[in-house]
This record gives C-alpha cells, structure tokens and sequence, in this order.
C-alpha cells in the first residue's frame, strides 16, 4: 500500500561520479554498512540547500572525491517507510532522487559514517554490482550518454523588478531584492558545475546576476555584447555564431563558460540549437535565474537540460 496520495515527497540527489580510462570511464560504487548494500552515492536534500547542490555535496562526502557535475543522468522515484519528519499519511511515501554525472577530480577515499568501501569499475561491472535495480537504471543511462565533458551555462538574469515601473535607462536597471537573493544562490549552483569563464549580455542586470559568483571565484566578467536582446534582435545569426565559438573555446581549454543572457534571447537561441544540432529541447518556463546546462563537443551541441530556479525548493 502506497502512503503517497498526501502528495509528500522525500528528495534525494546523487551523482554518478566517474573517471576516464584508456578502456573507457570507471564509475565509483559504494558500499553502505547499514543496509549492507552496493550503492551510488547520494543523499536527502536539506529544507535550505538546492537538489543540484545536495548532489554534489553528498558525492563529495561519500567519496572524499571532488567532481564537477557535466550533465543530468535521470531521476527514479520509490515508496520508502514513512516517517515522523515527513508529517501525517500512510505506511510510506515516495522518495525521488535526481542522478547527475559527476567527472571526478582528485581525493582519496575513507570509510566514513555512511560508506566503508568504494571501487571504480567499468560501468557493466558496476552495473552488475548496484545491489538495487533502480540504480542499475540510472548507471545503464549513463553508459548511453555522450562522454564529452564540455559543459556550458546559459542563465538568464535574475529578477529586476518591472521595466515600466524603473525610472531612468533600462540598460541600467538593477536587480531587486529578490533577485539579489537568486544571484547568491546562482554561486552554489553553477559552483557544481566548475565554471572558469563568465560572459555576460551588457545590462546591468546581467552583469549583477554573476557578480557574487565573479567575487566567490576571483574569475573576469567580461561583457559579451552578442547576447543582449538588442543585438539578438538585429542579428541573431551572429549570436548563433558565437555562441559556437564559445563552446569550443571552452573544449579546446577545458573550462566551463557560463554565459548570462535575457529572456528575449534565451528561448530563441536554445530553440535554434536545439534544431540545428537535432536535441531535444526539454520543456522549459526560461523564469528569470533559470540555468540551461549544455554539453557540446566541437561547437556542437549533445545534450540539453534545464534547471527552473536556483532556490532551494521550499522557494
């Protein structure tokens, strides 16, 4: 009997946490003492803390590895025991937990309160290990993706009030209070994902939306004039241009640009990929703050996923 017609739900989030290899990359499974299970690591969600952020966190704890997370691998829900901090209800409620694939960094692993031993295998022998089938799941998923690990960020810029209500030059007008709040939470969120370059569309409120994460990561802002809706408006085709040669700047030196855009801009030209490059196009509201995370190979683009809001979900 399932308890979840009241509608709670238990939010989990995890990685895949891998490493190339001359045969291919190795996944990191591990092992969980108290359920004396195989597992891939992952965690409960904080009331505070985004599920994107959670992930990466509990990655790192149960590992002791640092990773930069690349692209969204799945999400699996199931019926767990209900318990007293999920509130009234019946015998159990569903837990769904969001996987990512994690490029694994330096560490080294040590038994820990909830992982005792860890091995890299090739992704069909840890298949074969995960002592669950929803796991096995996700890790077949992550055997099917690209292995590019060329990531970019597209965000729109946080909240700025009502453009008929500022008086004065719109390219000036700032963030509110409650996009200010969306910018600080951007630095957590885009932090997993290991960005090294940050380009923004001139209006102020672009160029604020990635001013905490510029001072979090001592990195440049620079202006990208090719993203603002004016020059989008006038020549879209020169911003599809760039915006190509902004990922393979990035492949060819390994960073990760984040690139900050507007919502005159941002559907377009992630529609137009899309098509050119025959992806996908997720379903997408583009709210203000919201982060598209691509990866590409050659300029190309492989994969698309979208992230709604920074802010943790309570918000």
């Amino acid at each position: 009997m399932s308890g979840g017609g009241e509608g709670a739900v238990v939010r989990a989030s995890g990685g895949v946490l891998w490493r190339p290899s001359p045969s291919g990359p190795e996944v990191a499974v591990v092992h969980r003492p108290r359920y004396d299970d195989w597992s891939l690591p992952k965690g409960h969600v904080e009331p505070d803390e985004h599920p994107v952020v959670a992930g990466l966190r509990e990655v790192v704890e149960e590992t002791g590895f640092s990773a930069r997370f690349v692209r969204a691998v799945g999400q699996v829900s199931y019926d767990v025991p209900r318990r007293k901090r999920h509130g009234p209800g019946g015998a159990t409620v569903r837990k769904r937990v969001g996987y990512w694939s994690a490029l694994a960094g330096s560490g080294v692993f040590a038994p820990n309160e909830e992982t005792d031993e860890l091995r890299w295998l090739p992704v069909k022998p840890a298949t074969a290990l995960l002592s669950y089938p929803i796991d096995r799941r996700i890790l077949r998923a992550f055997g099917k993706q690209p292995r590019s690990t060329a990531t970019m960020l597209i965000v729109r810029h946080a909240k700025a009030g009502r453009k008929q209500g500022y008086q004065g030059d719109d390219l000036a007008r700032p963030l509110d209070r409650n996009g200010r709040a969306q910018a600080e939470a951007l630095v957590d969120l885009l932090g997993a994902f290991g960005p090294g370059r940050l380009l923004s569309a001139p209006p102020v409120r672009c160029t604020q939306t990635l001013e905490p994460l510029a001072a979090e990561t001592g990195l440049p802002l620079v202006e990208e004039p090719t993203m603002s809706e004016t020059a989008y408006a006038r020549d879209p085709a020169a911003a599809h241009r760039r915006i190509r040669e902004i990922a393979r700047t990035g492949e060819e030196s390994g960073t990760v640009p984040v690139v900050c855009s507007q919502g005159g801009v941002i559907p377009d030209l992630t529609a137009w990929w899309a098509g050119a490059d025959d992806v996908r196009l997720p379903a997408a509201r583009n709210r203000k703050a919201s982060v598209w995370v691509l990866t590409t190979e050659g300029g190309r683009l492989l994969t698309m996923d979208h992230i709604d809001s920074p802010l943790p979900l309570e918000h």
